[in-house]
């Protein structure tokens, strides 16, 4: 009989440091995507777009975004439905172990387009990330007003992942524009994880 409570565990490739897009190029043809080929998108480029935005760069455990006092109070999902060899579901990014743990099996892009005010963006994407903030990591050592600080390093985990996706010829937008209670229920994450933000991602 099987075991309930054991994870499934995607250990992603290994992640470029170097690539063919300056980031001077990236920034010049940053735009906000919002159709899609249809394509589906590989879990290479998935694995790129995921370490860009939290990715380790550190043997201290440093990463890819900056975080006030290093608390690191973000948390990816990615709802994926078109990624090549990755079943369609509900996955959380482990950025220690740079691995996807499934939470949920099935395609529930449907039901994230409409939390997202059916938003047609994000029904036609390859893949959806999901931006989720723990607030009490950041109050627990800078009190009540620091929310500020969670809500501004969501800002610079997308614009990484938006250059990234860029650079790799994926395109990408900034939806904040959704129901945070519907959203919560369909990544089935916990009540302490704040939805902040949607990226519907696909090829261009």
């Amino acid at each position: 009989m099987s075991n309930p409570n054991c994870k499934t565990i995607i250990v992603l490739p290994t992640p470029k440091t170097t690539g063919t897009t300056s980031v001077e190029e990236a920034i010049s043809k940053r735009r906000s995507i919002r159709r899609y080929s249809g394509e589906s998108v590989t879990i290479i480029e998935l694995s790129q777009l995921l370490w860009a935005g939290l990715g380790i760069t550190s043997p201290h455990g440093f990463r890819t975004t900056p975080s006030a006092g290093a608390l690191y109070p973000l948390e990816i999902y990615v709802v994926a439905s078109n990624v090549l060899d990755l079943v369609a579901g509900i996955y959380k990014y482990d950025a220690k172990e740079h691995e996807l743990i499934k939470v949920l099996d099935g395609d529930k892009t449907s039901e994230l387009c409409k939390a997202s005010r059916s938003q047609p963006c994000v029904n036609n994407a390859a893949l959806n990330i999901v931006i989720c903030g723990i607030y009490e990591r950041t109050t627990k050592k800078y009190g009540p007003t620091s929310t500020k600080y969670t809500d501004t390093e969501v800002g610079c985990v997308y614009e990484n992942i938006h250059l990234q996706a860029i650079a790799i010829n994926l395109g990408t937008v900034y939806i904040a524009g959704f129901e945070p209670s519907e959203v919560r229920n369909i990544i089935n994450c916990s009540e302490k994880e704040e939805p902040l933000c949607v990226m519907p991602v696909g090829k261009i």
